[in-house]
């Protein structure tokens, strides 16, 4: 039996129940990066928010197609209508060709998602693989009527859309209020109505990414590409779409829009969006020039970081906080963070060297039911982590001889922080507690502390403690043996 899942739907802006369209199987599609730059703290957020729901559903038996693109043409500048693309504009500054600079930077997204321990998607396929399906797909919608060409370009008939089916349905806009909000642009004349927007831009001569279509050299909008991989590698309609809460409008909405016109229904049941992370209650983002790339983060190199913060401080920094939440930054809260993480950490570690006894003093079957109902209850992580560490006051309890556990019990609380902890949340018990070479050292030096003890050289026990504490590494003697951790 799956678990009973509450996931807040955007659409329907209440919590809804997860009812899977085929029994046991989830189809997901996560809005990606676009690669023109590092990834920063605002790209960890999603990646890490949907690796949890990713994680937690299959978890719970389900066989999930995960979906997550990478947007490598079409994104113009400050996501308007008019412009340089994103990446073209990177390689010209860079004198790089701009597939040159995709590739540098999807590699480099890559390698900062594998530090957090962020599971791959199962598909994550490009823009610019795509470009064939997104014709497709907009040859559809003129057959249906819903878009017409001007200049070699082809705008979506949002007036005549809004006929048969609401515009503005996810972000609670109305067109009037679109209108209002719509800057003068170049070629917006050529357009029936200045809310309409381009699901195909002609190419200038100047423009590097363009390719063939019915209508000219030109290249897809920057929404097209969502709504014809989805649909390729999901079905017209799937499950779960989540992305940036940034996303909503006009990405999003776009997306709902072009999907319907083409496929005459709805594309999504559940639409999940993570809030932002802010820097001095601004969004943190590249094109406010605010951001911190998570390099700089890992190194410290960067004037608003008071020290280098690991992969996993910035993972539970972001867990700390739900998802639909805001989440600040500051030095003091990612502190807080490293202290948290270590913490748990450490009690993952002396409960893997806990012995058990006949009888235990507690309910481990509540510990579970606690975490259950917080995972379930729309991917409430700082609950979760609440409850985890409720169960540490446990395991320090039953270390210290103030609590015991019995042999069943002490397997299934270990079961539980690896399901929680590890295979859920996604935490890295290995990088917190050092490596398995340093682990192996410590082992051998407390080794040699032991031999000297029951040799009666007591001073040369004594100097080995002593010597470590000077490098910060405190040894804890206690009846069950000997154990080292870093000083806080």
């Amino acid at each position: 039996m799956k678990e009973k899942i509450s996931i807040y739907n955007s659409l329907s802006r209440k919590k809804e129940t997860l009812k899977p369209i085929v029994k046991d199987y989830i189809g997901m599609y996560v809005c990606g990066p676009t690669v023109y730059g590092d990834p920063h703290l605002g790209h960890a957020r999603p990646a890490i928010t949907f690796d949890v729901v990713y994680r937690y559903l299959k978890w719970c038996g389900y066989k999930v197609r995960y979906v997550r693109n990478i947007t490598d043409a079409g994104h113009l500048e400050n996501d308007a209508e008019e412009g340089e693309d994103k990446i073209t504009k990177k390689a010209r500054l860079e004198q790089l060709e701009p597939m040159e600079v995709a590739h540098l930077y999807t590699l480099s997204y890559h390698r900062a998602m594998k530090l957090l321990n962020c599971q791959s998607p199962s598909i994550e396929p490009r823009a610019t693989g795509h470009i064939i399906e997104q014709i497709e797909m907009i040859k559809k919608i003129m057959k249906n009527d819903f878009a017409y060409e001007k200049n070699g370009s082809v705008y979506l008939d949002v007036n005549k859309y809004n006929q048969h089916y609401p515009y503005g349905i996810l972000s609670g806009r109305n067109i009037e209020d679109t209108l209002t909000g719509t800057r003068e642009l170049d070629r917006q004349s050529e357009k029936n109505s200045p809310v309409d927007f381009a699901i195909w831009k002609k190419a200038s001569k100047e423009h590097i990414m363009k390719w063939a279509s019915p209508w000219g050299e030109g290249f897809p909008g920057w929404h097209m590409e969502c709504s014809a991989m989805s649909e390729k590698y999901l079905g017209k309609t799937f499950d779960i779409h989540g992305g940036g809460m940034d996303l909503v409008f006009p990405h999003h909405e776009a997306e709902i829009a072009q999907s319907n016109a083409c496929n005459k229904c709805m594309p999504v049941n559940y639409w999940m969006h993570n809030n932002m992370i802010t820097i001095d209650g601004k969004k943190m983002g590249k094109s406010l020039g605010n951001f911190i790339n998570l390099e700089e983060f890992f190194t410290g190199d960067h004037k608003k970081l008071n020290k280098a913060y690991s992969p996993m401080t910035i993972r539970f920094f972001i867990l700390q906080a739900h998802y639909r939440s805001t989440l600040d930054f500051g030095n003091d809260a990612l502190q807080a963070a490293e202290k948290g993480c270590a913490k748990l950490m450490e009690a993952i570690t002396t409960l893997n060297q806990l012995h058990p006894v006949a009888e235990s003093s507690f309910n481990v079957a509540e510990i579970k039911q606690e975490c259950l109902d917080a995972i379930n209850d729309d991917f409430n992580t700082p609950i979760l982590l609440a409850n985890l560490f409720e169960g540490v006051k446990i395991i320090n309890s039953i270390k210290d001889g103030k609590a015991t556990i019995n042999n069943t019990d002490l397997e299934k609380l270990k079961k539980i922080y690896q399901d929680f902890a590890i295979d859920i949340l996604g935490l890295n018990v290995m990088e917190e507690n050092n490596d398995d070479l340093t682990d192996d050292v410590m082992g051998i030096i407390l080794l040699l502390r032991k031999n000297a003890k029951e040799n009666k050289d007591f001073n040369t026990a004594d100097l080995i403690r002593d010597e470590l504490d000077k490098k910060g590494i405190q040894i804890k003697d206690t009846r069950e043996g000997s154990s080292w951790g870093i000083k806080k």
